[in-house]
């Protein structure tokens, strides 16, 4: 080999692997991030197998980890949306925080389910991200829904009303900048405390990225329920870019 030839070579390195660039690749790629330092829901293994499938019923490419050292600008970099499920505590140094910025200001997307939202309280960011952060929550029982948007691709074509059994969060900050698709109805279950306006999934623009979350997610049922899936397969393709937001 030639020196032209080996200096061709290492500049296709550096294009390929610097964490400045992309991944060279056609593959939509999902990061199904579960690391807790909390409590841990019974769920997440049964929430990663759900979204594997439908990943790849959708042609996505997905890795599922808790391990926190992804979060750099390299790796980060070969992800087109990430997803927080059921995250507890605080789960990333200052670095991977920093990281994980730098990412949603290039434009990548964020995904949130359930306890995603008791995750980071001292991370002022995540929580406007995120858009809520957790408080408590009553026993896990049935309630109504009520669908405020059925344009979205979260919530496309669902029902006004949508009854399901769920654990039901309580939030203690709620952002005034997300666009709620679905509230829960208060007086059709014990143990609420946002008053009529008591968001369960939403979605914005934030800081140059997509975000989209729900709070539903806690029981290992909700996994296997086609409309649950279909709203977080909707969701996934908000922050992915695929489907622009109806209002836009």
């Amino acid at each position: 080999m030639n020196t032209k030839s080996i200096f061709l070579l290492i500049l296709l390195s550096v294009f390929l692997f610097s964490g400045t660039y992309k991944w060279q690749s056609d593959d939509i790629r999902i990061l199904i991030f579960s690391k807790t330092a909390g409590f841990r829901h019974s769920s997440i293994e049964t929430g990663i197998t759900a979204l594997e499938t439908l990943a790849k019923k959708e042609g996505y490419v997905t890795e599922a980890t808790e391990d926190a050292s992804i979060f750099n600008e390299k790796e980060l970099a070969h992800f087109d949306a990430v997803i927080f499920l059921n995250t507890t505590g605080n789960v990333l140094d200052s670095l991977q925080q920093f990281a994980f910025e730098q990412y949603i200001k290039a434009g990548g997307g964020y995904m949130g389910i359930h306890a995603a939202s008791d995750t980071e309280y001292d991370w002022e960011w995540y929580g406007r991200l995120a858009g809520a952060y957790f408080k408590n929550h009553p026993k896990i029982q049935p309630a109504k829904l009520i669908v405020e948007n059925n344009t979205h691709p979260a919530t496309i074509s669902f029902p006004p009303v949508w009854e399901k059994t769920d654990e039901w969060y309580n939030f203690g900050y709620i952002s005034d900048q997300i666009n709620i698709l679905i509230r829960i109805d208060e007086s059709s279950y014990e143990g609420g405390e946002n008053g009529a306006n008591h968001p369960v999934s939403w979605y914005q623009e934030f800081d140059g990225g997509r975000a989209f979350f729900t709070a539903m997610g806690h029981t290992e049922e909700s996994y296997k329920e086609p409309l649950f899936i279909q709203h977080i397969t909707g969701g996934l393709k908000y922050v992915l870019g695929i489907t622009n937001s109806p209002d836009k």
